[in-house]
Parts: C-alpha cells; sequence; structure tokens
C-alpha cells in the first residue's frame, strides 16, 4: 500500500515511519514531486489537515494523510494553538516559537498544556476520515534536552520526569499526540484493502 504523507518536514517522517506496518509504503511529498509548500490558512487544527491533504489529492491524485499539530497552553487561553508552527513568526523558527512561549507563560504557576494532532487520510474514492490525539503536560521553565523538534524541549508529559526532548524516539512514541493519531489511522487502514487505498485516481 502506498501512501503519501503531506509532509517534507523530516522530524515527522522519522517519527511516523516506526509506527507504520511493513504493507504501508510512505513517501513524503518531494517523492511524488510536490516542492511546493502546501496551503494552511484555516482557524483549526483539523482544517488545516483536511486542506494540505486535499490539495495534495487535487494537484498529484495520490492517496494521502496530512497532520496539523497545537500546542495549548491553558494559561495562554490555548495559545499558541493551530498558530504553533509561526507563534513566533512566518518564518517558523522553532528556537524563537520557544523562546516567545516561554515569555509569554513568564512566572505562570499554571504551566498545564496539551499537545494535539489531527489527521486527515483522503483515499482513492474522495473520503475523507480524519483521526485525532492528544497528550496533557507541562510546560518548564527552561528548555530540557536536545532530542525531538519543536516545542519538545519545553514539554513534559503527565507522569514523566523527562520532556519530550530527553526522550529516545521510541520512547515518545508510546505517549505523544502524533503517534496515538496515527495509531488510529493505522487501526483504519488495516480494515481497507491493499488494492483500494493504494491506488491512484
Amino acid at each position: 500500500m502506498r501512501i503519501c504523507f503531506a509532509t517534507n518536514n523530516e522530524h515527522k517522517l522519522t517519527e511516523v515511519r516506526p509506527l507504520l506496518p511493513a504493507f504501508i509504503e510512505l513517501v513524503s511529498l518531494r517523492d511524488i514531486g510536490c516542492e511546493e509548500e502546501l496551503p494552511e490558512t484555516r482557524d483549526t487544527l483539523a482544517g488545516n489537515a483536511r486542506q494540505k491533504a486535499e490539495y495534495v489529492w487535487e494537484h498529484y491524485g495520490v492517496s494521502c494523510f496530512a497532520d496539523d499539530t497545537g500546542l495549548e497552553v491553558n494559561a495562554l487561553h490555548g495559545e499558541p494553538g493551530v498558530y504553533s508552527a509561526r507563534y513566533a513568526g512566518p518564518q517558523r523558527s522553532a528556537a524563537d516559537n520557544v523562546t516567545k512561549l516561554l515569555h509569554e507563560l513568564g512566572t505562570a504557576s499554571d504551566r498545564s498544556a496539551q499537545f494535539r494532532t489531527v489527521i486527515a487520510l483522503i483515499l482513492p474514492s474522495g473520503e475523507v476520515h480524519e483521526f485525532a490525539g492528544e497528550v496533557r503536560g507541562s510546560i518548564t521553565d527552561t528548555r530540557q534536552g536536545k532530542d525531538g523538534f519543536g516545542y519538545d524541549p519545553v514539554f513534559r508529559p503527565e507522569g514523566h520526569d523527562a520532556t519530550f526532548a530527553e526522550m529516545t524516539l521510541a520512547q515518545k512514541n508510546t505517549m505523544s499526540h502524533r503517534a496515538r493519531a496515527v495509531q488510529q489511522l493505522v487501526a483504519f487502514l488495516n480494515t481497507q484493502t491493499a488494492g483500494s487505498v493504494g491506488a491512484e485516481k
């Protein structure tokens, strides 16, 4: 079954590949010849995920899925949320995003937060299916750890002493928001025939 993950973010591809069964051949946007930046103008995670998947489906005609992820900090009324990737500006700098987050949060005593991921899958029929994953945790006072990406150095999941950036990929994939959404995606694909999902338009 050949399916495109509508991203050129190598970190995301690295996270998702180990979660997929052997019968799924995962390809990236570059693999299908898509070099342009995908549109991402909706005001919800689900809207952005669907918009990106629909773009790939309409322009390249391949079965695909796209995700959008947001970090929601309760003391900041859910920010950065859908704007997580461009919180500090359109340049999408992870370091700048984290710096702004820590500044905005300051010395707030409530540091609770949650990561949410929504995946939109489009099958050859054009049907769209959505899957969501969430993990709760808290924002640390300073960056901790060298692995991971995005806000991982400042997000500590509930029940753990380490941030995502202090965990191995295997450890993170047992609990992360994206892993939970991908697990639902895989469960769904397991119910489909390889021919119906892998075919192109």
